[in-house]
């Protein structure tokens, strides 16, 4: 059973379940038509049911202020990113639909937010980033508003922060930290990384997972740190000199293998 906290709107409903005691926001054609708050609700097979057990302020607080459509539409996208994804964490709903809503608000007035990161996000998160696209096209499709592409790389941080341990402000980070990477290796290279290739992939996956490892205290499978130090001075320089900064500005301790590991792929990718 759930009690109606509130009815959103005729297609949402927030509620509290009873045996759980953890807040939800049911998402249905029809499933706030005709109830109202305080009132008790069986189970609604139709609904899609989103858990909010981490929200850290009330969720009647912070549905408040949004308007219900971007929840629907939040919730529209995580049903489409599901399909292609698998489950996701489904408390991104609110934090997605509050960021789209104040997206879309600033669309209108034609000050959207440049994404410095866009398509650092992009290679990172390939998968997310398809699906944020088709994200994009229901914002447009249940509000008459079309996003740029910039906002389709932060609707992408909130799909990934949902089948991932990051959330939003750890993704960003962790784009701005291979933003910067890839910056210094065509600055110490002296030539423009190949945009899109196969080793460029491979290089930001490779950074993305060495951000990963610096976070949690692991340490690479191979320590090639020897081999590379020989075998590619100059790479090797370089990777040493990204890592030592990296560590200043992030906080953040790469162990002596990732800096062989690294230079490695700077090799590989710039031949």
């Amino acid at each position: 059973m759930y009690r109606i906290v509130k009815v959103l709107n005729n297609n949402g409903i927030l509620v509290l379940d009873d045996e759980s005691k953890q807040e939800q926001i049911l998402l249905g054609n029809g499933v706030g038509f005709g109830h109202r708050m305080g009132e008790r609700v069986k189970e609604l097979p139709n609904a899609r049911r989103y858990e909010l057990v981490s929200e850290k302020t009330s969720a009647l607080t912070r549905v408040n202020g949004i308007d219900p459509i971007f929840i629907e539409v939040s919730g529209k996208i995580i049903e489409e990113a599901e399909k292609v994804l698998g489950t996701l964490h489904h408390d991104i709903l609110i934090p997605m639909a509050d960021h789209i809503a104040m997206a879309v608000a600033r669309a209108k007035e034609n000050k959207e937010i440049p994404n410095p990161f866009r398509q650092d996000i992009e290679a990172l998160f390939e998968e997310e980033y398809q699906t944020a696209r088709r994200g994009s096209q229901i914002i447009e499709e249940m509000t008459g508003v079309r996003l740029g592409e910039d906002e389709t790389g932060y609707i992408t941080l909130h799909i990934h922060s949902g089948r991932a341990e990051e959330n939003v402000a750890e993704s960003l980070e962790t784009a701005r930290i291979v933003n910067e990477c890839l910056a210094m290796i065509e600055t110490g290279m002296q030539k423009k990384l190949p945009l899109g290739s196969l080793g460029y992939n491979r290089l930001v996956s490779h950074v993305r997972y060495m951000i990963a490892r610096a976070r949690k205290g692991e340490k690479a499978n191979l320590d090639m740190e020897d081999y590379a130090k020989t075998t590619f001075p100059h790479e090797y320089a370089l990777a040493d000199q990204i890592c030592r900064k990296l560590e200043k500005e992030s906080r953040l301790k790469f162990e002596r293998e990732e800096t062989g590991y690294l230079a490695i792929h700077i090799k590989r990718v710039m031949g």
